[in-house]
This record gives C-alpha cells, structure tokens and sequence, in this order.
C-alpha cells in the first residue's frame, strides 16, 4: 500500500490532460499532475514518487524528492513565520510546515533548524517538529567509547551543545571541551566520550588523546612535524612571523600551542617548539 510522506513505486493506471492516475492500493488512484510527468508514460509503467497531502486536503504525487521523509531528521531553513506556525523549505513546492505547538522556540524566518518529520494523524499532513527528544531511539546505545560518529548540532545550552548522534541519538558537548566556534544545523564528525549509567552521551570533536585541543593546534602540530619535529618560533616571536608560519593571529596561536603544551605533546623553550618524545 502507498504511504504518505514516503517514497512510493507506484503502477500508472491512466493518462489524462491534467496528469496521470497512480494505483494507491487503499489510499485510491493519486494524481501526478502533467508536470512531473516523465516523457512517453503510458499505463502500466511504474514510478518512483512521494505522495503528499496538498493544501486542499488532497492526495497528490511528485517525483521531487523532498530533503526529509517522515520518520526522518533534517536541517531546514525558515522561509515563512505566521501566527499558526513556521514554514520550512524541503525542496518542495509545498513547503513543510511546523505548528506553534512543535516549536521548541519561536523559529525565525532565514534561521535553520533541526526538525523531525512526522505524519500527524489527525489532519494527515506532513508535519515537522523542533522538539526532538520525544522522536530520538530511546533504546540503549550500543556505541563504543572512542567510535568515530555522525554529529548534526541543534541546540545551544548553558552546558554546551545538543546533537543527534548518527540521528538517532542525543549527545553533549560540553563547552569546557569545545575549542571552535559550532553552530545549530552543523554536521560534522565526533566522538564517543563516554556512555553514562543514566544513558546519555558524551562526546568530543576529537580522537581520544586529543580532546581538548582544536583544529588551530591540530594544524600548528602537524606544521612543526612537517619542520622535522622543531620549530623556532615561540610565543615571543613577532605576530607577522607567526602569521607567515601558521595563517593565524598570535592571540590565537598562544592559546593553541597551550593547548597542546598542556597535553603534554610539545615542548616549549626558548628556541622554540618541539614535539614531546
């Protein structure tokens, strides 16, 4: 049986002007209209189409792909905020829309936002929601500390950040280990800290033996490698030479290179910087 809000293969029954009648199975016959129609579609051909409910409560059929199914999470821009909720861009023409009641804060148009596509069951329109936790896996997560995973950011705390761990689950970062700027909507790699008793995930940005050091002295220890293991450059040296060396400003190259001091994988004297034995 076709489902709305999915991805459907579906047998053309007839042609007309307007379009062509799709077989719904339960659901009935479901117009593609003439625009998504592919060239030389006769009856009995079989079409891969997402099926929607359109403004006037209607079952219709695209073969656009839209960003996110339902059942699935994405980052999507605000196109639209009204008194009754927030439209979303999913590469539709019929934008996405997020009730007042699925907000986890008023969402402003231009801004992105991680969201949870969900088919609500009364009105039967494809809906989305911002309040994420009440959609994540709530089984126990099998990770294993240090396993390399998926990151999407969606939400800023006094803590740190919120992300969904390969969208499933949720996981922290914690602002005392976030060396670089991040932002609500960011996909990026990360790393399984730990597993609490209570369940939850901790996690880092970067491989174990390195948490605490960001990409600025990533790139700083990989260029004093690159020099043979030592360099003569030191927190003393001049800015313009630092910014020949490294790309970045002296205020900034300090702060790296303590971070690394700190975890023990360089030396500092007067002569320069060396990587620790």
């Amino acid at each position: 049986m076709a489902q709305v809000g999915r991805i459907n293969k579906l047998t053309v029954k007839s042609r007309r002007d307007y379009g062509v009648h799709l077989d719904g199975g339960e659901l009935g016959d479901i117009l593609l209209p003439t625009r998504y129609v592919p060239h030389g579609c006769q009856p009995g051909d079989e079409l891969e189409v997402f099926i929607y409910v359109d403004r006037d409560d209607r079952l219709r059929a695209t073969t656009r792909k839209p960003k996110a199914t339902v059942g699935q999470f994405a980052c999507l821009e605000v196109v639209e905020n009204t008194s009754s909720g927030a439209y979303l861009d999913w590469g539709l023409d019929l934008d996405l829309f997020v009730p007042k009641s699925e907000q986890q804060g008023r969402m402003e148009e231009g801004k992105l936002y991680v969201v949870f596509v969900f088919l609500d069951q009364q009105t039967r329109r494809i809906t989305a929601s911002s309040k994420l936790d009440r959609f994540l896996d709530l089984e126990s997560p099998e990770y294993k500390e240090g396993e390399e995973v998926d990151l999407v950011i969606y939400d800023k705390t006094y803590l740190g950040y919120k992300a969904l761990v390969n969208f499933a689950h949720e996981g922290m970062l914690y602002n005392s280990e976030v060396f670089q700027r991040l932002t609500v909507g960011q996909q990026l790699k990360g790393y399984i800290k730990k597993i609490r008793e209570d369940l939850k995930i901790d996690l880092a940005l970067q491989q174990p033996g390195y948490q605490g050091v960001d990409d600025v002295s990533l790139a700083i220890l990989e260029t004093i490698k690159e020099q043979g293991g030592s360099i003569g450059v030191t927190d003393k040296s001049k800015p313009e030479e630092i910014y020949s060396l490294f790309g970045v400003s002296k205020k900034i190259f300090k702060k790296a290179i303590g971070a690394l001091y700190k975890k023990r994988l360089i030396i500092i004297d007067t002569s320069g910087i060396r990587i620790a034995d």
